[in-house]
């Protein structure tokens, strides 16, 4: 299947390199790619309106650079990046706006977990959610990616620019950290 997905890919990727092809073929990247890429986002800032606003930041800026795709990554690795890097721009922006230093990111990020009427009723997921956010932001991201998206180190790797090693260090980290959050608010 995995073959399947990747000439699929590939593909669509040739798709996107034609003129005549080029609009219809990102269209199809963006049915393939919204739900997953918004699940990233919001997990990074947490709010619904800011993350459908930075995916479509994202998608803007795909489409803005699609010529300067040359397939060398995944697409998925070059959308991430992208949607990543949106949402690190994003919540700079907001702790420049807020005035708030890296500290008190967190309980900003925890406040917009409690008022969000887009979670389910689970405390325990909303729980995990206030954990994840005390993580610092690299920490985060490696976290969301390998426990909620299931990817695999090396394609953390190509998208943070990081060393699978410290890639896994970062995770036992966050992991760690995240059971402490557990175990002491209780």
């Amino acid at each position: 299947m995995g073959t399947d997905i990747a000439q699929e890919n590939k593909e669509l990727i040739e798709r996107l390199r034609q003129p005549q092809s080029c609009r219809e073929a990102f269209n199809e990247v963006m049915r393939l790619y919204t739900e997953p890429l918004y699940r990233q986002i919001r997990r990074m800032v947490e709010n619904h309106d800011d993350a459908a606003d930075i995916l479509q930041n994202t998608f803007l800026k795909a489409w803005q650079s699609i010529e300067n795709f040359r397939g060398d990554a995944k697409l998925t690795t070059w959308l991430y990046k992208i949607a990543l890097n949106e949402s690190i721009t994003h919540l700079q922006r907001e702790r420049k706006r807020l005035s708030l230093s890296i500290d008190d990111e967190e309980g900003h990020l925890i406040n917009l977990i409690e008022a969000d009427e887009w979670t389910d009723g689970d405390e325990l997921v909303r729980k995990l959610r206030k954990a994840v956010a005390t993580l610092p932001e690299k920490q985060r991201m490696v976290f969301n990616m390998k426990y909620y998206d299931d990817m695999k180190y090396e394609q953390i790797s190509e998208i943070l620019g990081t060393s699978v090693g410290a890639l896994k260090a970062s995770y036992h980290l966050a992991v760690k950290k995240i059971e402490n959050y557990f175990n002491n608010n209780d």
